[in-house]
């Protein structure tokens, strides 16, 4: 025992110089002492070793600004009240049971596509303006300043009020219906005032073509493909929910909640069943006569089994009408929004039109000049004949034509004929050719 205690005594000697030798290179002692109660934290923006990141960025406060609290306004279902709430993110994922995906998408820090998701207890709508959860029993609206926002949660108000007798359409549906036609109607007024402003800007420019109104036409296209974008996307959407019946079934929030319930219902009724039948057989001895026999049992074993098989059935055919329900709902606003996008289509189409026609003007002017200058050249080709026949007589030399009399009017007519002819010749090549109208 000694022996091995001197031999674990001097290994801990040995090692105790390494470390001290550590310390000695310059790194900090709290490095080596593993136990060390607290490190010293380092301010915010800057790193461990000293170094600040880029721009001095605050980490921290991102964080806090991307975990913190929304403004929300919820609709309920049963009594139709709104009212506002201040949630977090983590909270809402928890109350509607949303992966954080899905609640990004609504976050106006970030531009999405209109995109309408159907999942287990929630639909997530982000379509323009209109940026809400919708579950069996409350809308929850991200609050905004936008008026489209307000009008939505009031219309939505208004319409649970007022309900008619004999509307067995969902709340969710009732929801997701007033969504589509808030999208539908702002996209639709956004194309009706492009139109208006469109149409006689194009035949001004017709009329007249000028760098201003150029620029006009160019700033409209512009926003006449940002808007053809996002109304093609609301309608690729809708189309795609159309197209498969799964999605829509997923959307049939207020079925799942009732089979959920009942199925809850019916596990707690079984138990209670199985703990009466246990303490009937454990708590004291019962007669022959009243205990249930074996066959008794099964047949309400079997009889539990049908009922529960009808009641599935019965769902399914409740969800194959819904579905029908929703289709219908989401054709009826297919319509509107292919409508809207075959006004931008149009429009697209007399923008295209006008470019044509203007670029055939332009072409029209360009070679009226070129035939322009065509005749120019022919008729200085002619008047050079003059300046040659000029220069031959401007020679220093004698010759007896200088004393024939009206000789100077003779060269001049004759010239003068001889480049009349000439460029009659041009012109009538150039209308063979059919290089000008002539």
């Amino acid at each position: 025992m000694s022996a091995a205690a001197a031999s674990s005594a001097a290994g801990d000697s040995s090692k105790q110089p390494l470390l001290h030798h550590h310390h000695g290179r310059g790194n900090p002692p709290h490095v080596a002492s593993v136990s060390s109660p607290s490190l010293p934290s380092a301010p915010p923006g800057v790193l461990a070793g000293g170094r600040r990141f880029p721009g001095g960025l605050d980490v921290p406060n991102l964080k806090k600004r991307g975990g913190g609290t929304r403004s929300w306004i919820r609709v309920e279902a049963a009594t139709a009240s709104v009212q506002t709430l201040e949630v977090d993110k983590a909270t809402m994922m928890r109350r509607c049971e949303l992966p954080a995906r899905d609640l990004r998408l609504l976050d106006p820090l970030f531009v999405y596509p209109s995109t309408i998701l159907g999942r287990e207890r929630a639909i997530v709508v982000n379509l323009e303006q209109i940026r809400c959860v919708i579950t069996a029993d409350e809308v929850l609206l991200l609050n905004s300043l936008d008026s489209y926002v307000l009008q939505y949660a009031a219309e939505l108000q208004r319409r649970l009020l007022q309900r008619a007798e004999g509307d067995e359409l969902p709340f969710e549906f009732r929801a997701l219906e007033l969504a589509l036609e808030a999208a539908c109607s702002f996209l639709d007024a956004q194309a009706a005032e492009l139109e208006i402003e469109a149409y006689p800007l194009l035949d001004e420019l017709t009329s007249k073509i000028s760098t201003l109104n150029l620029e006009r036409v160019r700033r409209l296209k512009s926003r006449l493909v940002a808007l053809t974008r996002r109304v093609q996307k609301v309608r690729d959407e809708i189309e795609q929910l159309m197209d498969d019946d799964g999605d829509m079934a997923e959307m049939y929030l207020s079925e799942k909640k009732l089979r959920t319930e009942a199925s809850f219902y019916g596990d707690q009724s079984m138990l209670g069943y199985n703990s009466v039948g246990d303490g009937t057989s454990f708590s004291a001895p019962v007669s022959p006569v009243s205990s249930p026999t074996e066959s008794r049992k099964l047949e309400k074993a079997f009889s539990l089994c049908r009922s529960r098989h009808d009641s599935v059935k019965s769902s399914d055919n409740t969800a194959t009408e819904h579905i029908q329900e929703l289709e219908m709902l989401l054709e009826a606003y297919f319509v509107v929004i292919d409508s809207t996008l075959n006004k931008l289509t149009s429009l697209k189409e007399y923008i295209d039109d006008t470019e044509d026609f203007i670029n055939i003007q332009l072409d029209n002017v360009r070679n009226q000049l070129i035939q322009f200058e065509l005749l120019l050249t022919t008729a200085t080709f002619v008047v050079a004949i003059f300046g040659v026949v000029a220069g031959i007589f401007g020679m220093n030399f004698e010759t007896s034509v200088f004393s024939i009399q009206n000789a100077f009017q003779w060269v001049l007519i004759i010239t003068g004929v001889i480049g009349a002819f000439i460029f009659c010749g041009f012109l009538w090549f150039f209308k063979y050719k059919r290089l000008m109208p002539l």
